[in-house]
């Protein structure tokens, strides 16, 4: 596309008129062309009269007449009639129709208040919402990351360090493809390894594989895990939108790798899903195009376990084809769960089976059940100096099987466990409210509140000390946590 073509479809880009294919291939030429970015600018700023004016939303003669002058102020500077009197043809049909009408109106109000409500006061030359829209209309990209973790890495290990780099691939139509250098290092000990990971979404697996060990992993999941999924896997579509419903501020221009870019951080644990703690994030746009630059996040996990991520070198609009996300596995690998495993959903349902299992096999409910805290308590078991029956005839059948089916069996121990505390994180992220007392709380105080979560803004879902299940109102959620011990 060329600097004419692509300022001709400058109305309907900003109108939404076009195709998908058109939309690309003009959001593809403005991320490298000044000129039609200065244009787009002047097109964007004409409309904007239209939202400043409350009265058009109501008044169809001005709303055409406030169109009709961006289009001939457009058509003057660019000289071509045919196509701009197209525009004005086709905004002409579409806004005689009341429910198309009342929809464009709504999608105005929409805007400005996310804009007052998110961006109000900053000042800022970028908005976030607007980085948000470029963002969404990309179909593929690639960036490379950076994490450093310290602490309880894993379950059941002692505190260590490990590191991992690599590139990260994303295609709305193909799914994800990471490729991740890792080391570990555990009492002084380093362990490195190259893993793959493959999210596909119309075939609902993952696929997890280590080349230097010849052994990989397929696991199954339902559409629920997958929007978690993302919002779990560093795609910075998921984590821009979670920055943009959270509190942040404007910290001015900087200059990156010769970028002019501007800076937003936050320090709002909602943009992680509520999940962390003492968390920092910055995001750098470039000022021209309005796309991430970088992206940085210091967060903890209850004092447990410190992250660090760097996302960089960000390639928008990226080539990719169908091939580059088939897993290739050679024949001579070996799967570590023979059949494949099924992630398990995150639902209330599951939560009760990994709280009763719980019960079972530690003979109480877990004092925490956010994902790492679950998982330590679990592993701990093991050196319980009084395990529970469940517990003792648990390890008898781990002991007398063979070491090829261990994997496979811890895996399908820890699916209510897993359900449990992906239920939980799930309602953390929709702002739920939720609240767990499993460390004053056992299975013998039957109407206790053990967890409960928000519904509606009158109404709370709880899950009683015997595992029964009630909706109740706010003001008997009220007395009944009153009552709780302190």
């Amino acid at each position: 596309m060329n600097c004419a073509e692509c300022k001709e479809l400058l109305v309907g880009y900003v109108e939404g008129f076009l195709d998908e294919s058109q939309k690309q291939t003009v959001a593809g030429h403005l991320t490298s062309c000044r000129s039609c970015r200065a244009e787009l600018d002047v097109v964007r700023g004409l409309r904007e009269r239209l939202v400043a004016n409350g009265k058009v939303l109501a008044q169809t003669a001005l709303e055409n007449d406030v169109m009709n002058q961006i289009v001939r102020e457009q058509n003057v500077r660019l000289k071509t009639p045919n196509r701009i009197s197209q525009a004005i043809g086709i905004r002409r049909i579409l806004m005689k129709n009341p429910i198309v009408k009342l929809a464009a109106a709504a999608v105005i109000v929409i805007g400005v208040f996310a804009v007052i409500n998110f961006l109000g006061g900053t000042g800022s030359s970028v908005t976030l919402a607007a980085v948000l829209e470029r963002v969404e209309q990309v179909q593929a990209f690639m960036y490379k990351m950076k994490m450093n973790t310290t602490g309880n890495i894993q379950p059941g290990m002692p505190p260590g360090e490990q590191q991992m780099e690599g590139t990260i691939t994303i295609s709305t139509e193909y799914g994800m493809k990471m490729d991740m250098d890792m080391n570990m290092v555990v009492n002084g000990a380093s362990q490195k390894m190259k893993q793959l990971m493959y999210v596909l979404p119309n075939e609902k697996k993952v696929y997890m594989i280590t080349p230097e060990q010849k052994q990989y992993i397929t696991i199954e999941f339902d559409e629920s895990v997958l929007a978690r999924m993302k919002k779990q896997s560093n795609d910075p579509r998921e984590f821009l939108r979670q920055v943009v419903n959270s509190k942040y501020t404007d910290i001015g221009k900087s200059v990156i790798d010769g970028v002019e870019v501007e800076g937003f951080e936050t320090t709002d644990p909602a943009c992680l899903g509520g999940m962390m703690e003492d968390v920092k994030v910055t995001l750098w746009v470039d000022r021209k195009t309005e796309l991430p630059v970088r992206e940085e996040m210091h967060y903890k996990m209850n004092d447990q376990m410190q992250m660090e991520v760097e996302l960089y070198d960000f390639q928008w609009y990226a080539q990719v084809n169908a091939d580059e996300f088939k897993p290739v596995i050679p024949q001579d690998y070996t799967t570590l769960l023979p059949g494949g495993y099924k992630m398990p959903s995150a639902s209330e349902e599951g939560a009760i089976e990994g709280l009763r299992f719980c019960e079972q096999i530690m003979g109480r409910y877990p004092k925490k059940i956010d994902m790492m805290n679950l998982m330590n308590e679990i592993v701990a078991i093991k050196d319980s100096n009084s395990p529970t029956g469940a517990a003792l005839k648990l390890k008898e059948e781990m002991d007398k099987l063979p070491e090829e089916e261990k994997a496979k069996k811890i895996m399908e121990i820890m699916r209510p466990v897993q359900s449990l505390g992906m239920f939980y994180m799930m309602l953390a992220q929709d702002k739920k409210e939720p609240a767990y007392y499993g460390e004053s709380v056992t299975p013998a105080d039957a109407d206790r509140v053990l967890m409960r979560w928000k519904v509606s803004d009158s109404e709370y879902r709880v899950i009683y000390g015997d595992l029964r299940v009630e909706t109740i109102t706010a003001e008997k959620l009220a007395e009944l946590e009153a009552a709780l011990p302190k």
